[in-house]
């Protein structure tokens, strides 16, 4: 009887799988908007009333992607992380964990930025709650970086969001057979977020300097001459 119920279980949780696979890929190709319970029904090769002993909702298909998205970068993550190591080498660490994760589920990496919004209720908050979990494990770390540096400047916020949203758009212009090898790819990035694309010396040069202090009170408003 036990095994019974193992190869039940099992067999549900592949289908499910298999289900939320499919959904993402519509989701990343339509929008999760345009897209309706029967192109996923039609994509999977079940009947609606089939899919709907997996999931209620079209939105709780949403939902359960993008958890499963989080839940598995945060395992990951756990699984590699070494709070012995250097911090640059955790955010190395961390950088390899997300690119690496999100490269090989490019469909689901799309829905991510996507469909950031498109969840409600309680689906919204329990997606909200991992994803500032998940945050706050960067943002950690480049706390403890300016901390280590002593460097008061450095903005934790600006610094942690730079490096997603370095990391989150790849997929608008990234392509395997053209562009870098994933651990290039990851190298030349991290070049850039560390050392920058100049020598650190250029920073004093006068075209660096901002000029925003020189435009007073002047705005770039699109519908600045209405009333």
């Amino acid at each position: 009887m036990a095994n019974r119920v193992e190869s039940s279980t099992r067999h549900y949780d592949e289908r499910l799988q298999l289900i939320l696979k499919a959904s993402a890929k519509i989701f990343a190709e339509k929008g999760f908007h345009r897209t309706s319970i029967r192109d996923i029904a039609r994509a999977t090769g079940m009947s609606l009333a089939g899919l709907y002993y997996y999931v209620r909702t079209k939105e709780e298909l949403l939902f359960l992607i993008q958890e499963q998205c989080f839940m598995t970068l945060l395992q990951r993550w756990e699984k590699t992380a070494d709070p012995q190591e250097d911090v640059r080498t955790r955010i190395r660490r961390f950088t390899e964990n997300h690119l690496g994760f999100f490269l090989h589920n490019v469909y689901e990496m799309k829905v991510m930025s996507h469909e950031d919004e498109s969840l409600t209720g309680e689906f919204q908050d329990k997606v909200r709650l991992l994803k500032r979990r998940y945050v706050k494990i960067l943002m950690d770390l480049i706390g403890e970086l300016r901390s280590r540096n002593g460097d008061k400047g450095m903005n934790v916020r600006v610094v942690t969001f730079s490096l997603f949203g370095m990391m989150n758009w790849i997929y608008t212009w990234y392509h395997p057979k053209r562009d870098l090898a994933l651990a290039e790819l990851i190298d030349q990035m991290l070049r850039i977020y560390f050392f920058g694309i100049l020598r650190g010396a250029e920073a004093q040069e006068p075209w660096f300097t901002s000029t925003t202090s020189k435009a007073g009170k002047e705005t770039f408003s699109l519908w600045q001459n209405l009333p």
